[in-house]
């Protein structure tokens, strides 16, 4: 038993619901949305093998403008298109074992109809109150522009930004009407202001809250980190309108809809409703999110932390539910070392670039676990992914448990005769002591760490008692080690199956044992001896290697994807419309000399300089923090804009910015414009 066994959370006796982000209901599967599914459906079969009695629920978020603008580009309606990859949805997470309790939609009844209750709710204690609001409004597409119908410049970072989220730099929320030089995301023309009410939580209500709420509840640091720097930061009240025509009234005004990220997390509870009537027990969802219900654990990825670790929590106490237990945040996927980005190519979809090449979806569900730990970003890359299935699962997990029923069935045709030694026994039980540690650390990749390693220790065992030899020499002791050896692939089995279910499954069916019962043995099962006597069907290997062939062909899709996605930006490039001279000439440009320079404070991406421009000097603020130390940049001479309109980056007022290059090699590698030999206030042109 392990020294920290009584502070861990699982096992429990009380019933754990499990979430997971809910995909936008606007296009198709790709990797990136399996850095939350796939360890979340890793994490649910764990507990299940704890004897953790949890419920796994999801669904397709239909709302919003990301499904509103796609359905615009494809000629249909917002439902005529969530209803189609909500479909698609339904049917590709059970092609790679992710198996939700309940999977609906926040288009459904039951998610409205919670979602108007919990907004009454905090009406009636006074959380929500209306207000006059200034939004972008674009003339030439003649309506106003929520949340992604609008692109401009983070306030805080700098970054290019959607409305309602800086996806590019600092990953921060937006209120609406924050986002610096807008313009519409649909037709690029700049926007105009129009005043109109809506409506605003107070979320400022919950400051002390949300500190002590993050101070207590489990996960991941990332999520609990991010989300305390923004609440010590200081939080706004939250606009929850939007002039949409697509999505949850709002129950005051019919002409508002309420912003996608109220009733989004909103349906983890509706889904837990709809799987209570569905097992038939239309109560059984209050198990869960009443006051003193059980646990909740919510995965996500890093880029919802502070909607279901500030806005849903707040939205929940407010409302009197039961508040999460545990955030579960991923790091960001990248692509062959590039930021996942479907427009520039760098993506890789689920059905067209892997199953339809036959690819296992085990070795997929093991890549994104095993790859790096919950927290860190996931580098997906071709080369590293048959590596990992060649070297780690054939070589050896597979290895081993071929060889070891190999030769039990050429030899004695069944699990021989024999007892566990103490070492079988001990490296197993230390095995199982340390996948339950990782599980309450939220640590999957330690998961299979572990298993690996009772893998290795399972072909030094075979090694080291050489059974080719003791067959000839002493069949009594050959029979003792092989039958340890089939004590260790039945734990393996046991223990890779939340992670690869049907490869446990072909584990268990060679021990001569029924394939799904292995989905249902607890955690525990491993450390039983294997049952002697017990027919060996004819072994086959149960990882088959990913083939140079094969990997070429898949590099050749992604290099031709980012070929045609260069070609259409090069194309969009020259429909831009152009700069007017006349406004070309409003721009001065100036060299400036950088005298300071230091960090702002709780930011990432910032620092706040003081520059030379010649007949004065002036406090701006750049987006280079990750990239330069202050001393790189104190002394340079560089290009300014200096006749920026002056505004607050996190609370600091900038008074110009320094023209920068991005490097044609290195994505998201800022180059500043340095000059030499021209003195400070010269003009360019």
């Amino acid at each position: 038993m392990s020294d920290n066994q009584e502070d861990r959370n699982y096992p429990t006796d009380e019933p754990v619901l499990v979430t997971c982000g809910l995909p936008y209901a606007s296009g198709e599967m790709h990797i990136g949305h399996l850095r939350t599914y796939v360890p979340a459906d890793v994490f649910v079969r764990l507990l299940r093998k704890l004897d953790v009695d949890v419920t796994f629920v999801c669904g397709s978020d239909t709302h919003g403008t990301p499904v509103v603008t796609t359905a615009e580009k494809e000629g249909v309606s917002p439902k005529e298109l969530y209803q189609k990859y909500h479909e698609h949805y339904l049917d590709t997470f059970p092609k790679l074992g992710i198996e939700f309790d309940n999977y609906g939609t926040t288009d459904d009844p039951e998610n409205h109809e919670r979602t108007k209750q919990i907004v009454r709710a905090l009406e009636k204690k006074g959380y929500i109150y209306p207000k006059d609001l200034d939004t972008p409004y674009c003339d030439k597409c003649g309506r106003s522009l929520p949340d992604r119908f609008v692109r401009g410049t983070c306030p805080y970072c700098g970054a290019d930004a959607r409305g309602d989220e800086c996806d590019q730099g600092c990953g921060r929320y937006l209120e609406p009407g924050e986002i610096l030089s807008p313009r519409c995301a649909i037709c690029g023309s700049p926007t105009r202001t129009v005043t109109r009410k809506h409506f605003y939580f107070k979320l400022t209500e919950f400051t002390d809250f949300l500190k002590n709420f993050l101070d207590e509840v489990d996960g991941t640091k990332n999520a609990r980190n991010y989300a305390m720097g923004w609440v010590k930061e200081g939080l706004k009240d939250w606009c929850i309108t939007r002039d949409l025509d697509w999505g949850v009234e709002f129950p005051d005004d019919p002409s508002l809809t309420l912003y996608v990220w109220v009733d989004a997390p909103i349906h983890y509870m509706s889904s837990t409703e709809q799987w209570a009537k569905k097992k038939g027990e239309p109560d059984a969802w209050k198990d869960f999110w009443s006051p003193d219900g059980g646990r909740i654990v919510h995965y996500i990825g890093q880029d919802i932390v502070y909607h279901h670790c500030i806005f849903w929590p707040a939205m929940l106490k407010g409302s009197d539910y039961n508040l999460p237990s545990a955030i579960v945040a991923s790091g960001m996927v990248k692509i062959e070392g590039h930021n996942f980005s479907r427009s520039r190519g760098y993506v890789v979809w689920i059905i067209d670039d892997y199953l339809e090449h036959d690819l296992d979806p085990d070795y997929l569900r093991y890549y994104m676990v095993s790859h790096s730990s919950q927290t860190k970003d996931l580098d997906f890359a071709w080369d590293a992914f048959q590596e990992k299935v060649n070297s780690e699962l054939v070589n050896t997990f597979g290895n081993f448990i071929y060889r070891a029923l190999h030769f039990s069935h050429d030899n004695f045709e069944e699990i021989p005769e024999g007892h566990i030694e103490e070492s079988v026994s001990n490296a197993i039980e230390a095995t199982v002591e340390s996948v339950i540690d990782a599980t309450n650390r939220y640590e999957l990749k330690q998961v299979v760490d572990e298993v690996l390693r009772l893998a290795s220790f399972g072909n030094e065992y075979f090694q080291s008692n050489k059974p080719w030899e003791l067959v000839r020499e002493d069949n009594k002791k050959c029979a003792r080690v092989l039958y340890n050896a089939c004590c260790i692939v039945k734990a393996l089995a046991v223990l890779i199956e939340p992670i690869m279910p049907s490869v446990a499954e072909s584990i268990w069916e060679q021990l001569g044992l029924e394939g799904e019962e292995v989905h249902e043995v607890d955690l525990w099962e491993s450390t039983e001896p294997a049952e002697a006597g017990r027919e060996i069907p004819q072994p086959r290997p149960v990882i088959s290697k990913v083939d140079d062939k094969l990997i070429k062909e898949l590099h050749g899709i992604i290099d031709n994807r980012i070929k045609d996605a260069e070609a259409a930006e090069m194309g969009d490039k020259e429909k831009q419309e152009l700069v007017s001279f006349e406004d070309f000439k409003k721009m001065d440009f100036r060299v400036g000399e950088i005298l300071e320079c230091e960090r702002v404070p709780d930011t990432d991406n910032l620092l706040k300089i003081i520059v030379d421009i010649g007949d004065e000097k002036r406090q701006m603020v750049t987006g280079l923090a990750q990239l330069y130390e202050c001393d790189e940049l104190i002394g340079e001479k560089a290009l300014f804009l200096v006749n920026l309109e002056p505004k607050k980056l996190a609370g600091v007022k900038s008074e110009g910015m320094i023209l920068a290059v991005e490097h044609a090699e290195k994505e998201g590698h800022w180059v500043p414009l340095t000059i030499e030999d021209v003195p400070p206030g010269s003009k360019a042109a």
